[in-house]
């Protein structure tokens, strides 16, 4: 087992970040980023880091996609009856994390998180291919579960049940918005001098950015 990771490091070489580089406005900032990561094809570029705390004050984080975004906020959708969900429904307060690690870039994102409307959730619901479809109605998300057969099991119990038509949206399956109070623009330089900015949003809903030190 290696243990000491002292040495494991590299140096980031990329262009840097200035004031002037960027829009006034954040989420069209974020909209130049990722869709630079798309346009690159990165691998899971859409892939976002997700921290909730719940009533116990212990932090969770995982992994989900993001599917939507616009001036309102982020959207991702899950099982309404996951960990994540029973902790966003106790405490709304979330944060958001995306790493393009060929670029040296992170976004950091505080905010609020609510449910989206259920026909929102059905309109993507029925743009997902139809397995994935079948896998939100088998998985108890987050759930102790005896072993893999059993889930494989559901699968095939799932696929005869819907044979003979469209797969309904479950009911406890949608979306969540993340409105954001601060995003902050993280971009890796060299000898650990990054470049970063934050905005945070005011009473009127503008933006105050400011330079912060790495």
């Amino acid at each position: 087992m290696k243990s000491n990771l002292e040495d494991e490091r590299r140096e980031y070489i990329r262009c840097g970040l200035s004031r002037t580089d960027l829009d006034s406005d954040p989420l069209r900032q974020f909209d130049l980023w990722i869709t630079a990561a798309l346009d690159a094809e990165l691998t899971d570029a859409t892939a976002m880091s997700l921290a909730t705390v719940g009533s116990d004050g212990q932090p969770t984080l995982r992994t989900v996609l993001l599917k939507y975004y616009d001036s309102n906020g982020f959207v991702f959708y899950t099982n309404l009856e996951s960990n994540k969900a029973r902790q966003i429904g106790e405490n709304p307060k979330v944060a958001l994390l995306f790493y393009w690690r060929e670029f040296d870039r992170q976004v950091k994102i505080t905010g609020s998180a609510g449910r989206v409307a259920t026909s929102d959730s059905l309109k993507y619901f029925l743009t997902r291919p139809r397995d994935s479809q079948l896998g939100a109605w088998v998985s108890a998300q987050s759930r102790v579960i005896g072993s893999r057969a059993l889930l494989e099991q559901k699968f095939e119990e799932m696929k005869r049940k819907f044979a003979g038509g469209e797969v309904p949206l479950p009911s406890f399956w949608g979306g969540f918005r993340v409105l954001p109070q601060t995003i902050e623009f993280w971009q890796g330089r060299v000898s650990r001098l990054h470049d970063c900015f934050i905005y945070r949003r005011q009473a009127d809903d503008s933006w105050l950015i400011d330079r912060l030190a790495p």
